[in-house]
């Protein structure tokens, strides 16, 4: 991965993008690809489009931009933070995090509050459900805590990146801004190939809430192909449990998704271009949903041929997701080799 490349996938991770609060991570996201772009758009709720014009031909590469976390749900008298969660956050791993808050004039240091080890009863510990946490600011009371934050702030885990061996990165987030980080340089890499299809690049917002933005974008945008690019799990790590085991691993490169919202035309058209192109691909199989905007992309107007590319993830929705870079560099090849290859295919099904 190029330097640019590393700087842009930086300043992604490094910003903070919770569920329905993306505005600064999507700047982040145009600032790249428009560069690249005829015209960048976004709509009411922030989703973000990037076009390169070609011909009748149309495709999207796409990710969500939002990442899950948590939002000020009440302040106590003590001046104790009180929390609701944002999309599917883990209750199992929020104790004892440093935490920021977002707030109108910045972010707020915050910890989630676990009692000492030496003054628990742990014959009867029960994971407390993220309603019943709490995050200590510092505050001596209500009064104080409410000159720093305010009911419906959004807060996230504190940014850190560590970088490990074999070229992987951890930390919290990667789900979803390396998709973006992957759509905006599959579209990047498509316009260098001068391709003959219309290629759309977006990145769309909550979709932890429930695939929203890409319900807005897919009938919006209308492509005759759409690629929604997410993590998916890798499930070789020891926690793993053998009936959850998709043969997916880190290092193996990107998945290819069959079954349910992935058409069989572009699933075969994308595994024809990892072939011609030489970028190692993974099968997975997703036999009632994806769990990811392609299943918001293949029911709108009726019906778009549509396909989940995974990035090999482990540990999703804590924080210290991991993943390979050489698999996030071999999904981003992928993805312009087929946009830039995109007119060749016919996406229909003929009877």
């Amino acid at each position: 991965m190029e330097s640019t490349q590393r700087e842009f996938l930086d300043a992604l991770l490094e910003t903070a993008s919770p569920s329905g609060f993306e505005s600064a991570a999507q700047r982040v996201w145009i600032d790249y690809v428009e560069e690249y772009a005829d015209d960048v758009r976004t709509d009411e709720y922030g989703n973000a489009v990037a076009v390169l014009e070609g011909g009748d031909q149309s495709v999207a590469l796409t990710g969500h931009g939002d990442e899950i976390g948590f939002m000020v749900r009440d302040i106590t008298d003590s001046g104790y933070v009180q929390l609701t969660p944002i999309g599917g956050s883990d209750k199992t791993v929020t104790r004892g995090q440093h935490v920021r808050i977002h707030t109108a004039d910045g972010p707020v240091p915050g910890v989630i509050g676990q009692t000492a080890i030496h003054l628990r009863d742990r014959d009867s510990e029960e994971t407390a459900d993220i309603s019943e946490q709490h995050v200590d600011i510092g505050a001596a009371d209500a009064e104080e805590a409410e000159e720093l934050v305010e009911r419906g702030d959004p807060i996230t885990f504190e940014q850190r990146v560590s970088e490990l061996a074999n070229g992987r990165i951890a930390g919290r987030g990667l789900d979803n801004r390396v998709g973006i980080w992957a759509a905006a340089e599959g579209f990047r890499r498509a316009a260098e190939s001068d391709p003959e299809a219309t290629v759309y690049a977006v990145s769309t917002v909550q979709e932890e809430l429930g695939l929203r933005g890409a319900q807005m974008v897919g009938f919006d945008l209308d492509p005759d192909a759409v690629v929604a690019t997410d993590v998916t799990h890798a499930t070789d790590e020891p926690g793993a449990p053998g009936k959850e085991s998709s043969g997916v691993e880190l290092g193996g490169g990107p998945s290819v998704a069959r079954g349910s919202a992935n058409h069989p035309n572009v699933v075969e058209a994308v595994r024809e271009v990892a072939a011609e192109a030489d970028i190692e691909i993974q099968l997975e199989a997703t036999g009632t949903r994806t769990g990811t905007d392609a299943d918001a992309f293949y029911t709108a107007r009726g019906g778009t041929p549509s396909l989940n590319v995974g990035i090999p993830n482990r540990y999703m929705h804590t924080p210290t997701e991991m993943l390979e870079l050489a698999d996030l560099d071999a999904t981003a090849e992928l993805l312009g080799q087929f946009a830039a290859r995109a007119e060749a295919y016919r996406f229909s099904v003929d009877f």
